[in-house]
């Protein structure tokens, strides 16, 4: 028999251990070690007391693991990961796990769900939206080995690192052309700070443009160049910069709107490779 409680009295690595097997099969190859599972739910803000687990005696064999903050001004609960082992599939252990979400977000008065899903994985995304979940918007993710990265930066332009909690996020998010997803939100990055290396691109004391990249991944959540100064190779030199401060062999830019067509054009001008599209679906007020 199936038992479904919360999280909070299960120690990460029993997680680590039903997450590698739930995901051994999944769509995009996932390498994550326990340190970076830990890492990346940090980020994500995980909360184990709004988190569902799936229990058959002492053994978990599925989750859907929660993180909670402010999305658009109201408190949100976010789909960190969810997942199922390969032999307790087909049991609609994931149907189940998520009721037990809802109950849980009426209890905490909570006002909707977010959540990513790769648009190929239709099982999940018909059942989301049988659940009542909208899409919001679309979402494409890139990647180039660093080693591909070969663009010289103007002279005149000094590519300088800054510590993320020096950044002016006031001026920052100026060069923005559409809002960053949960996981790469400023809340998420300064969350694990220490992940990240942040590079701003200056021309005398004026911020032109700015990267972060995460030293382990390659993950590049924030990149951006002010307006009026594109289309003059500082974001091409500022991204050779930001990719000298990871030790992977990769760059990754996850989540990029679909509806932001420049940066689509840039990357692809640069040689990225896109590898991967998804929805971003919410649930108002569930239940």
């Amino acid at each position: 028999m199936i038992e479904y409680k919360t999280l909070e009295d299960t120690p990460l690595d029993r997680i680590h251990s039903t997450f590698v097997e739930s995901f051994s099969d999944y769509q995009v190859e996932i390498d994550l070690p326990l340190e970076k599972l830990g890492s990346m739910l940090r980020r994500r803000g995980y909360t184990p007391e709004l988190s569902i687990g799936a229990f058959e005696g002492e053994n978990l064999v599925g989750f859907v693991l929660n993180g909670h903050r402010s999305w658009e001004g109201q408190p949100t609960l976010y789909d960190c990961g969810t997942g199922v082992v390969p032999e307790y599939r087909q049991r609609g252990i994931t149907k189940k796990a998520f009721n037990e979400v809802v109950a849980l977000i009426q209890k905490n008065a909570l006002q909707q769900y977010l959540l990513e899903v790769i648009k190929s994985n239709t099982p999940a995304v018909e059942l989301y939206r049988k659940q009542g979940f909208r899409t919001t918007r679309s979402l494409s993710c890139f990647q180039i080995e660093k080693s591909n990265i070969t663009s010289s930066p103007p002279p005149d332009i000094i590519f300088e690192r800054r510590p993320i909690e020096e950044l002016d996020w006031t001026l920052l998010k100026s060069f923005w052309d559409f809002e960053p997803s949960w996981q790469n939100s400023i809340e998420s990055m300064t969350a694990v700070a220490e992940s990240f290396e942040a590079v701003v691109a200056r021309a005398g004391e004026a911020i032109l443009g700015y990267g972060i990249i995460e030293t382990s991944s390659g993950d590049i959540p924030h990149f951006a160049v002010q307006k009026k100064y594109r289309r003059r190779g500082i974001g091409a030199g500022l991204l050779r910069s930001v990719v000298q401060h990871t030790e992977s062999d990769q760059a990754v830019l996850l989540n990029i709107d679909d509806s932001c067509t420049s940066m689509h054009s840039f990357l692809q001008t640069l040689g990225f490779e896109h590898f991967i599209d998804q929805y971003e679906m919410l649930l108002s007020r569930p239940g």
